[in-house]
Formats: structure tokens, sequence, C-alpha cells
């Protein structure tokens, strides 16, 4: 598993509660460029409409080696693979209890690009302010373990 790019926000304005794997639809020029790494995942998010997952916001850069009638949008949506029950399952949740579904890691498994979604509950600033002063504490902790010689 090779992974193409992390959607590193997410863990920061999210608590993340369930995670699954999906299938994304692409054409030939964004496989390439995913190859490339010229994908951002930052401020992306996922919608369902009419039984259908698309992911929404998500830019893959232009492949420079592709002809130019293939210019598409490079933030147009684009359909996640996913079972019906899965699908019903997520939804029930989205509606009901106010979970966000959120794309957190995009990799290649075997020669198939598969995306990470999770659930995710939204945080408020008092926990954003929480999640940085655990991550001061444990960047201190490491660099005073590392200084001391353990």
């Amino acid at each position: 598993m090779k992974v193409i790019a992390v959607n590193k926000s997410a863990s920061f304005e999210y608590f993340i509660e369930e995670k699954y794997e999906a299938g994304i639809v692409l054409e030939g020029n964004e496989i390439k460029s995913l190859r490339a790494g010229g994908v951002n995942m930052n401020d992306s998010f996922c919608m369902i409409r009419g039984g259908e997952v698309c992911v929404k916001n998500m830019h893959i850069a232009l492949y420079d080696k592709s002809d130019a009638f293939s210019t598409k949008d490079t933030r147009r949506d684009r359909r996640l693979l996913l079972h019906k029950g899965e699908i019903a399952k997520i939804a029930g949740k989205i509606n009901r209890q106010g979970y966000t579904l959120v794309p957190l890691k995009l990799y290649f498994k075997d020669s198939l690009v598969k995306v990470e979604v999770a659930l995710c509950r939204g945080k408020h600033t008092y926990d954003k302010k929480r999640s940085i002063a655990e991550r001061d504490i444990k960047r201190e902790t490491d660099r005073a373990v590392k200084n001391a010689g353990y």
C-alpha cells in the first residue's frame, strides 16, 4: 500500500468515529497525476446524493503530458464506490446524528486507487486547543527523551 496523500486537517478539525475504504472513479490522466503526487485533499468533503457518494473539492492537478482535449475541471466531483448497505448506514448517521463524511487518505492498493473516508464529529474550539496542548507536550517529552540519551 503506497499512500498518495493524507488529509492532515481532518484529524485536527474532527473526532474520527468510523473508517471505510472506498474505490474512486477517475480518468486516465488523473491516475498519472496521482502517481506524480499532484493531489491536494485539504477542504475536501463527501456528500451523499441519490444513493451515491461523491467527493467534492478534491484537487487533482492536470497531468502535464496529457492532450489539450482532456483538460477537465481539477476540482470536479468524483464518485466513490461503496456497497449499498454501507451507504445506507452512513446516510442514516449523517442525517440523524450530525456526523460528517470526510476523506482521510488516498492510496494505491495493488493497482487500484482507494480512498479512506471516515464518519466524523466536529470539534469545538476548546477541543482544538486541548489537542494543540497535547501535541506540544508530546513534542517536548520526545525532545527531552532524545536529549537525555535513552
